[in-house]
């Protein structure tokens, strides 16, 4: 029968029933319920409850670790017991948020440190920032860390030069011969082209002058620097200035100030002094670089020198080196063309017995080039 009722009766009349059963439903028991029935009302219970992270959990063990008060020696100690450069992080700003709490260099220098050695580069760059803005106190140990940082990525390379130019007023932090060795080791980074080490050799000459000027003495190692850059621009009497007064530190001039000097004055035209220092070097047993003996070579053969190349290219095999392919052609074809070939193919000779490092393709290739030299001739 309800079946064949029409659509609209068929819905009020379910209306009508679930109205009912509701009512029904809902009357309530008019008596209360014992005392001994009453139950308390349980809290409400989170249906999907959020499992905290290992990070979350590490972050919560190390901050137990700080107890009320914590001093900033005890941050310190913290951060560095802590592997996770992040978590450190996250704990170093933690830290600074709580109230009778303010970070010092130390905490600043250990923060700086964990993100540098974990590769947060990005981080010690803020960092940073916020020491140069004047975030802590200054601290020579914590620049110097600065300057270094920033001596390594080129592009803040200006950055190391406004933390040492805020050494300068300080106080507490005045730059140290460790600060003028990293700047200066920069410096000459910017070296590798003549027409370029003449623009950075300003800040160099500056950088000698005001660590003269703060009484800092000098060491071998930042003496040579200086020698160098003034050798790399061909200043050479600058150069042999600076060689002059490292007697008055107490320094004692090594190979590399030797091969400086003596590889500058070749490069200069002033090949006998160059000859004269590498003699002198030798003297005390300091064998010359590389370069050094190949640029002797060259400079005394276009000189028409000789018999003092052919000395040092012995004594570059005594050294246990040997000539390039260059060095070589330049000693050979230069006594060719100064009426001495015969001369030359002895000496080829000769190079092959010494050289131990001379392969068949270098001596065929000297040795064409010069028959087809002292043919032309």
């Amino acid at each position: 029968m309800a079946l064949l009722l029409p659509r609209v009766t068929r819905t009020s009349l379910l209306r009508l029933s679930l109205r009912r059963i509701s009512t029904t439903t809902a009357v309530p028991d008019p008596s209360p319920p014992a005392p001994s029935e009453t139950l308390p009302t349980p809290p409400p219970k989170s249906p999907n409850p959020r499992t905290r992270t290992p990070l979350e959990k590490q972050f919560e063990t190390w901050l137990e670790a700080l107890k009320p008060g914590f001093t900033q020696s005890d941050v310190v100690e913290v951060l560095r017991s802590q592997p996770d450069p992040d978590l450190a992080l996250d704990i170093f700003r933690w830290t600074a948020q709580q109230r009778h709490y303010k970070h010092n260099h130390l905490t600043y220098l250990t923060m700086i440190e964990i993100a540098v050695s974990g590769k947060r580069y990005r981080v010690a760059e803020t960092l940073i920032e916020e020491v140069i803005a004047g975030a802590c106190p200054a601290s020579l140990p914590l620049f110097n860390t600065m300057i270094k940082f920033c001596c390594g990525r080129k592009f803040l390379f200006n950055r190391a030069f406004d933390v040492y130019k805020k050494m300068l007023k300080s106080e507490d932090a005045k730059p140290s011969l460790e600060t003028y060795a990293l700047l200066l080791n920069s410096l000459l980074r910017k070296f590798d082209k003549l027409n370029v080490c003449y623009v950075y050799l300003h800040a160099v000459r500056s950088l000698a002058k005001q660590m003269k000027a703060s009484g800092i003495i000098p060491d071998t190692f930042v003496l040579n620097m200086i020698i160098k850059a003034y050798s790399k621009c061909l200043e050479m009497d600058e150069a042999i200035r600076v060689f002059r007064e490292m007697g008055l530190y107490n320094c004692e001039p090594n190979t590399y100030t030797y091969s400086y000097l003596a590889k500058g004055l070749c490069e200069k035209g002033r090949v006998n002094q160059g000859l004269v220092f590498y003699k002198e070097m030798r003297g005390k047993g300091l064998v010359p670089k590389g370069t050094t003996y190949l640029i002797l070579i060259c400079s005394l053969s276009m000189e028409r020198r000789f018999q003092d190349a052919i000395d040092v290219a012995f004594d570059m095999f005594g050294s246990s080196m040997s000539p390039d392919l260059l060095t070589y052609r330049t000693l050979l074809e230069e006594m060719c063309r100064d009426g001495r070939g015969d001369d030359a193919f002895e000496l080829l000779e000769e190079f092959r017995k010494r050289d131990t490092f001379m392969n068949e393709k270098i001596y065929n290739t000297l040795l064409n080039g010069l028959h087809f030299l002292s043919r032309d001739l």
